[in-house]
Protein backbone atom coordinates (compact mmCIF):
# COMPACT_ATOMS: atom_id res chain seq x y z
CA UNK A 1 0.00 0.00 0.00
CA UNK A 2 2.57 2.39 1.04
CA UNK A 3 4.49 1.80 -2.55
CA UNK A 4 1.02 2.21 -4.36
CA UNK A 5 0.05 5.36 -2.46
CA UNK A 6 3.68 6.95 -3.51
CA UNK A 7 3.49 6.26 -7.53
CA UNK A 8 0.30 7.65 -7.42
CA UNK A 9 1.00 10.67 -5.57
CA UNK A 10 4.36 10.60 -7.75
CA UNK A 11 2.04 10.33 -10.85
CA UNK A 12 -0.18 13.42 -9.78
CA UNK A 13 3.12 15.12 -9.20
CA UNK A 14 4.33 14.53 -12.51
CA UNK A 15 0.77 15.18 -13.86
CA UNK A 16 1.17 18.52 -12.39
CA UNK A 17 4.30 19.83 -13.13
CA UNK A 18 3.61 18.71 -16.73
CA UNK A 19 -0.09 20.79 -16.32
CA UNK A 20 2.23 23.99 -15.29
CA UNK A 21 4.52 23.70 -18.58
CA UNK A 22 1.75 23.27 -20.49
CA UNK A 23 0.18 26.70 -19.41
CA UNK A 24 3.01 28.45 -19.12
CA UNK A 25 3.42 27.34 -22.45
CA UNK A 26 0.16 28.41 -23.74
CA UNK A 27 0.82 31.62 -21.65
CA UNK A 28 3.20 32.08 -23.86
CA UNK A 29 1.91 31.88 -26.90
CA UNK A 30 -0.75 34.05 -25.80
CA UNK A 31 1.51 36.91 -24.77
CA UNK A 32 3.27 36.43 -28.39
CA UNK A 33 -0.25 36.96 -29.94
CA UNK A 34 -0.63 40.20 -28.14
CA UNK A 35 2.46 41.64 -29.38
CA UNK A 36 1.48 40.82 -32.31
CA UNK A 37 -1.66 42.78 -32.08
CA UNK A 38 -0.22 45.66 -30.46
CA UNK A 39 2.45 45.94 -33.18
CA UNK A 40 -0.44 46.42 -35.96
CA UNK A 41 -1.22 49.89 -34.13
CA UNK A 42 1.52 51.89 -35.03
CA UNK A 43 4.21 53.48 -33.07
CA UNK A 44 1.80 54.70 -30.82
CA UNK A 45 1.78 51.06 -29.11
CA UNK A 46 5.53 50.61 -29.03
CA UNK A 47 4.98 51.44 -25.13
CA UNK A 48 2.92 49.20 -24.49
CA UNK A 49 5.39 46.63 -26.59
CA UNK A 50 8.91 47.31 -24.58
CA UNK A 51 8.01 45.96 -21.24
CA UNK A 52 7.82 42.05 -23.31
CA UNK A 53 11.67 42.73 -24.07
CA UNK A 54 12.01 41.98 -20.79
CA UNK A 55 9.63 38.58 -20.77
CA UNK A 56 11.03 35.50 -20.09
CA UNK A 57 10.22 33.59 -22.61
CA UNK A 58 12.10 33.98 -26.17
CA UNK A 59 9.55 33.70 -28.24
CA UNK A 60 8.04 36.57 -26.63
CA UNK A 61 10.95 38.89 -26.94
CA UNK A 62 11.90 38.12 -30.23
CA UNK A 63 8.34 38.63 -31.21
CA UNK A 64 8.25 42.02 -29.47
CA UNK A 65 11.61 42.65 -31.39
CA UNK A 66 10.29 42.26 -34.49
CA UNK A 67 6.70 44.47 -33.76
CA UNK A 68 9.47 47.73 -33.01
CA UNK A 69 11.24 47.03 -35.78
CA UNK A 70 8.48 46.29 -38.27
CA UNK A 71 6.69 49.70 -36.98
CA UNK A 72 10.38 51.45 -37.42
CA UNK A 73 10.68 55.27 -36.28
CA UNK A 74 12.23 56.92 -34.51
CA UNK A 75 10.84 55.99 -31.40
CA UNK A 76 11.97 52.41 -32.71
CA UNK A 77 15.42 52.91 -31.85
CA UNK A 78 15.64 53.00 -28.43
CA UNK A 79 13.85 49.91 -27.80
CA UNK A 80 15.90 48.12 -30.15
CA UNK A 81 19.08 49.33 -28.82
CA UNK A 82 17.81 48.21 -25.17
CA UNK A 83 17.38 44.81 -27.06
CA UNK A 84 20.82 44.48 -27.82
CA UNK A 85 21.53 43.85 -24.16
CA UNK A 86 19.80 40.75 -24.18
CA UNK A 87 21.36 38.00 -23.03
CA UNK A 88 20.56 35.41 -25.71
CA UNK A 89 22.61 35.28 -29.32
CA UNK A 90 18.85 35.04 -31.45
CA UNK A 91 17.22 38.50 -29.46
CA UNK A 92 20.74 40.14 -30.39
CA UNK A 93 21.27 39.55 -33.83
CA UNK A 94 17.14 40.20 -34.36
CA UNK A 95 17.53 43.56 -32.28
CA UNK A 96 21.12 44.54 -34.05
CA UNK A 97 19.46 43.66 -37.75
CA UNK A 98 16.52 45.76 -36.87
CA UNK A 99 18.50 48.94 -36.09
CA UNK A 100 20.17 48.41 -39.13
CA UNK A 101 16.32 48.11 -41.08
CA UNK A 102 15.80 51.54 -39.56
CA UNK A 103 18.33 53.12 -41.18
CA UNK A 104 18.21 50.96 -44.63
CA UNK A 105 14.44 49.88 -45.11
CA UNK A 106 14.06 46.49 -46.04
CA UNK A 107 17.20 44.65 -44.54
CA UNK A 108 15.77 42.51 -42.21
CA UNK A 109 13.88 41.07 -45.52
CA UNK A 110 17.17 40.85 -47.23
CA UNK A 111 19.40 40.60 -45.17
CA UNK A 112 21.98 37.72 -43.39
CA UNK A 113 19.11 36.37 -40.90
CA UNK A 114 16.48 36.86 -43.44
CA UNK A 115 15.49 33.07 -44.09
CA UNK A 116 16.53 32.09 -40.52
CA UNK A 117 14.26 32.11 -37.55
CA UNK A 118 16.66 29.94 -34.99
CA UNK A 119 20.27 30.87 -35.82
CA UNK A 120 22.41 27.74 -34.99
CA UNK A 121 25.34 27.32 -36.65
CA UNK A 122 23.78 27.59 -40.29
CA UNK A 123 24.71 31.51 -40.08
CA UNK A 124 28.35 31.09 -40.09
CA UNK A 125 28.31 30.36 -43.82
CA UNK A 126 26.35 33.42 -44.41
CA UNK A 127 28.98 35.56 -43.09
CA UNK A 128 31.25 34.77 -46.30
CA UNK A 129 28.71 36.30 -48.77
CA UNK A 130 29.35 39.40 -50.70
CA UNK A 131 28.81 41.99 -48.24
CA UNK A 132 28.86 45.63 -50.19
CA UNK A 133 25.90 47.45 -48.37
CA UNK A 134 26.74 50.91 -46.88
CA UNK A 135 24.52 53.48 -45.92
CA UNK A 136 24.94 57.00 -48.23
CA UNK A 137 27.38 59.64 -46.43
CA UNK A 138 24.07 62.04 -45.80
CA UNK A 139 22.50 60.00 -43.86
CA UNK A 140 23.69 60.45 -39.89
CA UNK A 141 23.27 57.45 -37.65
CA UNK A 142 22.55 58.40 -33.82
CA UNK A 143 26.03 57.83 -31.56
CA UNK A 144 23.48 55.57 -28.90
CA UNK A 145 23.33 53.31 -31.62
CA UNK A 146 27.14 52.32 -32.86
CA UNK A 147 27.94 52.65 -28.90
CA UNK A 148 25.77 49.63 -28.90
CA UNK A 149 26.69 47.75 -31.97
CA UNK A 150 30.22 48.43 -30.50
CA UNK A 151 29.32 46.81 -27.10
CA UNK A 152 28.18 43.91 -29.47
CA UNK A 153 31.11 43.29 -31.09
CA UNK A 154 33.33 43.45 -28.08
CA UNK A 155 31.30 40.79 -26.11
CA UNK A 156 28.16 39.60 -27.80
CA UNK A 157 26.31 36.29 -26.53
CA UNK A 158 27.77 34.44 -28.97
CA UNK A 159 30.35 34.48 -31.48
CA UNK A 160 27.54 35.22 -34.41
CA UNK A 161 25.97 38.02 -32.66
CA UNK A 162 29.28 39.62 -32.80
CA UNK A 163 30.20 38.79 -36.32
CA UNK A 164 26.69 40.15 -36.76
CA UNK A 165 26.89 43.23 -35.04
CA UNK A 166 30.34 44.07 -37.08
CA UNK A 167 28.79 43.92 -40.16
CA UNK A 168 26.29 45.84 -39.10
CA UNK A 169 28.76 48.41 -38.00
CA UNK A 170 30.29 48.59 -41.19
CA UNK A 171 27.01 49.24 -43.15
CA UNK A 172 26.53 52.12 -40.88
CA UNK A 173 29.92 53.25 -41.04
CA UNK A 174 30.29 53.61 -37.68
CA UNK A 175 33.57 55.03 -36.65
CA UNK A 176 33.04 55.14 -33.05
CA UNK A 177 32.98 51.73 -32.77
CA UNK A 178 36.11 51.48 -34.77
CA UNK A 179 38.58 50.65 -31.47
CA UNK A 180 35.90 47.57 -31.29
CA UNK A 181 36.66 46.61 -34.51
CA UNK A 182 39.80 45.98 -33.77
CA UNK A 183 40.12 44.40 -30.34
CA UNK A 184 37.86 42.13 -32.15
CA UNK A 185 40.41 40.99 -34.99
CA UNK A 186 42.51 39.40 -32.46
CA UNK A 187 39.38 36.66 -31.60
CA UNK A 188 40.37 33.63 -32.86
CA UNK A 189 37.02 32.78 -34.91
CA UNK A 190 37.64 33.66 -38.69
CA UNK A 191 33.80 35.11 -39.51
CA UNK A 192 34.14 37.48 -36.87
CA UNK A 193 37.40 38.67 -37.96
CA UNK A 194 36.31 38.95 -41.66
CA UNK A 195 33.39 40.78 -40.76
CA UNK A 196 35.29 43.39 -38.84
CA UNK A 197 38.15 43.76 -41.80
CA UNK A 198 34.75 44.59 -44.15
CA UNK A 199 33.23 47.02 -41.73
CA UNK A 200 36.70 48.40 -41.13
CA UNK A 201 37.41 48.92 -45.07
CA UNK A 202 33.98 50.73 -45.20
CA UNK A 203 34.52 53.05 -42.47
CA UNK A 204 38.06 54.08 -44.52
CA UNK A 205 39.73 55.36 -41.31
CA UNK A 206 43.25 55.82 -42.28
CA UNK A 207 44.32 54.76 -38.54
CA UNK A 208 43.10 51.32 -38.37
CA UNK A 209 45.91 50.25 -40.79
CA UNK A 210 48.41 49.48 -38.19
CA UNK A 211 45.80 47.03 -36.01
CA UNK A 212 45.20 44.97 -39.09
CA UNK A 213 48.52 44.24 -41.31
CA UNK A 214 49.17 41.18 -38.81
CA UNK A 215 46.24 39.93 -40.71
CA UNK A 216 48.16 39.87 -43.98
CA UNK A 217 50.16 36.66 -43.45
CA UNK A 218 46.74 34.84 -41.74
CA UNK A 219 46.55 31.25 -42.90
CA UNK A 220 42.82 31.25 -43.52
CA UNK A 221 42.87 32.76 -47.27
CA UNK A 222 39.51 34.74 -46.98
CA UNK A 223 40.96 36.33 -43.77
CA UNK A 224 44.43 37.30 -45.43
CA UNK A 225 43.01 38.83 -48.68
CA UNK A 226 40.58 40.85 -46.88
CA UNK A 227 43.42 42.08 -44.66
CA UNK A 228 45.45 42.36 -47.93
CA UNK A 229 42.30 44.35 -49.01
CA UNK A 230 42.25 46.63 -46.13
CA UNK A 231 45.58 48.02 -46.08
CA UNK A 232 45.25 48.89 -49.63
CA UNK A 233 41.79 50.88 -49.01
CA UNK A 234 43.79 52.40 -46.06
CA UNK A 235 46.75 53.12 -47.86
CA UNK A 236 48.15 52.26 -45.19
CA UNK A 237 52.19 52.96 -46.04
CA UNK A 238 53.84 51.30 -43.11
CA UNK A 239 52.73 47.83 -44.62
CA UNK A 240 53.79 47.97 -48.02
CA UNK A 241 56.93 45.32 -47.25
CA UNK A 242 54.42 43.04 -46.19
CA UNK A 243 52.27 43.54 -48.66
CA UNK A 244 55.21 42.81 -51.54
CA UNK A 245 56.36 39.95 -49.26
CA UNK A 246 52.85 38.13 -49.86
CA UNK A 247 52.77 39.04 -53.65
CA UNK A 248 56.81 37.03 -53.71
CA UNK A 249 56.38 34.17 -51.35
CA UNK A 250 52.48 33.20 -52.06
CA UNK A 251 51.83 30.67 -54.47
CA UNK A 252 47.89 31.75 -54.27
CA UNK A 253 47.04 33.68 -57.12
CA UNK A 254 43.80 34.95 -55.75
CA UNK A 255 46.19 36.16 -52.43
CA UNK A 256 49.11 37.29 -55.41
CA UNK A 257 46.50 39.66 -57.22
CA UNK A 258 45.18 41.31 -53.84
CA UNK A 259 48.84 41.85 -52.84
CA UNK A 260 49.62 43.59 -56.37
CA UNK A 261 46.24 45.50 -56.51
CA UNK A 262 46.97 46.46 -52.61
CA UNK A 263 50.43 47.62 -53.76
CA UNK A 264 49.00 49.35 -56.49
CA UNK A 265 46.56 52.22 -54.57
CA UNK A 266 49.66 52.91 -52.29
CA UNK A 267 51.59 54.94 -55.15
CA UNK A 268 55.36 54.54 -54.87
CA UNK A 269 57.89 55.30 -57.25
CA UNK A 270 59.61 52.29 -55.80
CA UNK A 271 56.91 50.24 -56.53
CA UNK A 272 57.56 51.47 -60.29
CA UNK A 273 59.27 48.16 -61.44
CA UNK A 274 57.28 46.33 -59.68
CA UNK A 275 54.23 47.04 -62.30
CA UNK A 276 56.23 47.13 -64.98
CA UNK A 277 57.56 43.98 -64.72
CA UNK A 278 53.41 42.99 -64.45
CA UNK A 279 52.10 44.48 -66.85
CA UNK A 280 52.44 41.79 -69.68
CA UNK A 281 51.77 39.35 -67.03
CA UNK A 282 49.70 36.17 -68.50
CA UNK A 283 47.47 36.19 -65.52
CA UNK A 284 44.98 39.03 -66.14
CA UNK A 285 44.30 40.07 -62.48
CA UNK A 286 47.53 40.80 -62.09
CA UNK A 287 48.11 42.96 -66.03
CA UNK A 288 44.70 44.90 -64.46
CA UNK A 289 46.78 45.68 -60.98
CA UNK A 290 49.97 46.46 -62.68
CA UNK A 291 48.19 49.28 -64.81
CA UNK A 292 46.52 50.65 -61.84
CA UNK A 293 49.83 51.17 -60.54
CA UNK A 294 51.35 52.94 -62.95
CA UNK A 295 48.07 54.95 -63.54
CA UNK A 296 48.36 56.18 -59.60
CA UNK A 297 51.88 56.92 -60.40
CA UNK A 298 51.33 59.18 -63.34
CA UNK A 299 54.52 58.97 -64.72
CA UNK A 300 54.23 60.51 -68.32
CA UNK A 301 57.68 58.59 -69.56
CA UNK A 302 55.03 54.62 -69.36
CA UNK A 303 52.24 56.45 -71.76
CA UNK A 304 53.61 55.19 -74.42
CA UNK A 305 54.43 51.86 -72.94
CA UNK A 306 50.44 51.81 -71.98
CA UNK A 307 49.54 52.89 -75.28
CA UNK A 308 50.92 50.34 -76.79
CA UNK A 309 49.42 47.65 -74.04
CA UNK A 310 45.73 49.22 -74.14
CA UNK A 311 46.11 48.83 -78.14
CA UNK A 312 47.20 45.20 -77.70
CA UNK A 313 44.73 43.97 -74.82
CA UNK A 314 41.93 41.87 -76.19
CA UNK A 315 40.56 41.35 -72.56
CA UNK A 316 37.93 43.76 -71.05
CA UNK A 317 38.87 43.60 -67.61
CA UNK A 318 42.80 44.95 -68.34
CA UNK A 319 41.98 46.48 -70.84
CA UNK A 320 39.89 49.23 -68.63
CA UNK A 321 43.10 49.13 -66.17
CA UNK A 322 44.75 50.58 -69.22
CA UNK A 323 41.75 52.88 -70.21
CA UNK A 324 42.36 54.07 -66.17
CA UNK A 325 45.90 54.96 -66.52
CA UNK A 326 45.88 56.71 -69.70
CA UNK A 327 43.53 59.04 -68.27
CA UNK A 328 45.07 59.53 -64.99
CA UNK A 329 48.02 60.26 -67.61
CA UNK A 330 45.88 63.14 -69.07
CA UNK A 331 44.66 61.50 -72.03
CA UNK A 332 40.98 62.86 -71.91
CA UNK A 333 39.78 62.93 -75.40
CA UNK A 334 36.52 62.01 -76.18
CA UNK A 335 36.67 60.16 -79.51
CA UNK A 336 34.99 56.79 -80.37
CA UNK A 337 38.21 55.13 -79.79
CA UNK A 338 39.62 57.09 -76.86
CA UNK A 339 40.25 55.44 -73.43
CA UNK A 340 37.75 57.82 -71.59
CA UNK A 341 34.97 57.06 -73.85
CA UNK A 342 35.59 53.31 -73.71
CA UNK A 343 35.60 53.85 -69.87
CA UNK A 344 31.90 55.74 -69.94
CA UNK A 345 30.97 53.40 -72.43
CA UNK A 346 31.57 50.25 -70.63
CA UNK A 347 28.74 51.82 -67.80
CA UNK A 348 26.25 50.27 -70.04
CA UNK A 349 28.14 46.91 -69.07
CA UNK A 350 26.32 44.61 -66.93
CA UNK A 351 29.75 42.40 -66.54
CA UNK A 352 31.99 45.64 -66.21
CA UNK A 353 30.29 48.25 -64.83
CA UNK A 354 31.35 47.64 -61.21
CA UNK A 355 34.64 48.19 -62.91
CA UNK A 356 34.51 50.79 -64.76
CA UNK A 357 32.49 52.61 -62.26
CA UNK A 358 35.02 52.93 -59.65
CA UNK A 359 37.88 53.95 -61.79
CA UNK A 360 35.64 56.57 -63.50
CA UNK A 361 35.13 57.81 -59.55
CA UNK A 362 38.38 58.11 -59.12
CA UNK A 363 39.41 59.76 -61.85
CA UNK A 364 36.62 62.09 -61.56
CA UNK A 365 38.60 63.79 -58.45
CA UNK A 366 40.67 65.78 -61.34
CA UNK A 367 38.52 68.77 -62.27
CA UNK A 368 40.05 68.44 -66.17
CA UNK A 369 38.58 64.82 -66.11
CA UNK A 370 34.98 66.54 -64.58
CA UNK A 371 35.04 68.78 -67.48
CA UNK A 372 35.50 66.07 -70.07
CA UNK A 373 32.43 64.20 -68.61
CA UNK A 374 29.50 66.92 -68.69
CA UNK A 375 29.13 67.20 -72.08
CA UNK A 376 27.89 63.76 -72.47
CA UNK A 377 25.39 64.17 -70.14
CA UNK A 378 23.66 67.05 -72.78
CA UNK A 379 24.36 64.43 -75.47
CA UNK A 380 20.95 62.90 -76.85
CA UNK A 381 22.41 59.56 -77.41
CA UNK A 382 23.21 58.69 -73.48
CA UNK A 383 21.69 56.59 -71.86
CA UNK A 384 19.82 55.07 -68.65
CA UNK A 385 23.09 53.42 -67.73
CA UNK A 386 24.88 56.21 -68.21
CA UNK A 387 23.30 58.51 -66.50
CA UNK A 388 22.85 56.44 -63.28
CA UNK A 389 26.95 55.61 -63.05
CA UNK A 390 27.43 59.64 -63.88
CA UNK A 391 24.87 60.93 -61.25
CA UNK A 392 26.89 57.94 -58.44
CA UNK A 393 30.58 59.23 -59.68
CA UNK A 394 30.00 62.36 -59.53
CA UNK A 395 28.33 62.21 -55.90
CA UNK A 396 31.46 60.33 -55.01
CA UNK A 397 33.97 62.60 -56.33
CA UNK A 398 32.49 65.96 -57.64
CA UNK A 399 32.62 69.45 -56.40
CA UNK A 400 30.66 72.42 -56.38
CA UNK A 401 31.41 72.18 -60.35
CA UNK A 402 28.93 69.19 -60.35
CA UNK A 403 25.94 70.45 -58.75
CA UNK A 404 24.34 71.45 -62.26
CA UNK A 405 24.69 68.25 -63.43
CA UNK A 406 23.42 66.29 -60.85
CA UNK A 407 20.49 69.04 -61.11
CA UNK A 408 19.95 68.57 -64.34
CA UNK A 409 19.90 64.37 -63.38
CA UNK A 410 16.85 64.88 -60.56
CA UNK A 411 14.96 66.44 -62.93
CA UNK A 412 15.20 64.12 -65.58
CA UNK A 413 12.17 62.44 -67.27
CA UNK A 414 13.22 58.72 -65.94
CA UNK A 415 11.96 58.53 -62.60
CA UNK A 416 15.24 55.89 -61.54
CA UNK A 417 17.81 58.55 -62.77
CA UNK A 418 15.70 61.42 -61.11
CA UNK A 419 15.94 59.69 -57.78
CA UNK A 420 19.71 58.52 -58.05
CA UNK A 421 20.45 62.59 -59.05
CA UNK A 422 18.34 63.73 -56.26
CA UNK A 423 20.06 61.10 -54.01
CA UNK A 424 23.81 62.32 -55.51
CA UNK A 425 23.00 66.05 -54.98
CA UNK A 426 22.41 65.10 -50.95
CA UNK A 427 25.06 63.44 -51.07
CA UNK A 428 27.49 65.55 -52.50
CA UNK A 429 26.20 68.85 -50.59
CA UNK A 430 27.10 66.37 -47.13
CA UNK A 431 30.40 66.48 -48.27
CA UNK A 432 31.06 69.95 -49.50
CA UNK A 433 32.28 72.33 -46.77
Amino acid sequence: MHRSKFATWMSLGCFLVAGAGWAAQEDAKQRVKAVRDLGKGGSGEISRIEPFLSDPDLDVRLEAIKAITDIGTQTSLNPLIKATSDNDSEAQIHATDGLVNFYVPGYVKTGLTAPLRRMGTSIKSRFFETNDQVIDPYIQVRPEVIQALGRLVRGGASLESRANAARATGILRGRQALPDLEQALHSKDTPLIYECLVAIQKIRDPSAGASIIFLVHDLDERVQIAAIETTGLLMYREGSNDLRDALDRSKNMKVKRAALTAIAEIPDEQSHSVYIGYLNNKDDGLREAAAEGLARLKNPDDRTTVEMAFSNERKTGPRLSLAFALVSMGKRDMGEFDPLKYLLDNLNSSGYKGVARPYLTELARDPEVRKAIYPVLQDPTVTKDEKLGLAQILAQSGDRDSVPALETLSRDSDQEVAQEGLRGLKNLRARLP
